[in-house]
């Protein structure tokens, strides 16, 4: 089993910067992925960004075109941390955004095994 909690969504005008947080628990998963995904009203969840690890080593990041250059995932493992760091971020970045891990690597998609609550972040023209 593997508890995320996402926090450090917001209101943010267009141009700025957030960085979502996720922390994981519960687990003890050497290898996995995890990933930020995000839905806004009337569309389909999307990856944003995902990453693989084994161990201390974080490997095939990918990310979304919408967001390549602006977004930056990556993980602290000393803190259980998974982290989203946005900038320049544009209205159309606007939505629920989840992190969610599975227990195989290069399994991350919507169909992740595990999911938080989500955290809403909003950006204004």
């Amino acid at each position: 089993q593997m508890q995320l909690a996402e926090s450090g969504g917001g209101s943010v005008q267009a141009g700025g910067s957030l960085r979502l947080s996720c922390v994981d628990s519960g687990h003890t998963y050497v290898s996995y992925c995890m990933g930020w995904f995000r839905q806004a009203p009337g569309k389909a969840r999307e990856m944003v960004a995902r990453i693989n690890i084994d161990g201390s080593i974080m490997y095939s990041i990918t990310y979304a075109d919408s967001v390549k250059g602006r977004f930056t995932i990556s993980k602290d493992n000393a803190k259980s941390t998974l982290y989203l760091q946005m900038n320049s971020l544009k209205p159309e970045d606007s939505g629920m955004y989840y992190c969610a891990a599975d227990p195989v690597s290069f399994r991350c998609g919507v169909s992740s095994r595990y999911w938080g609550q989500g955290t809403q972040v909003t950006v204004s023209s």
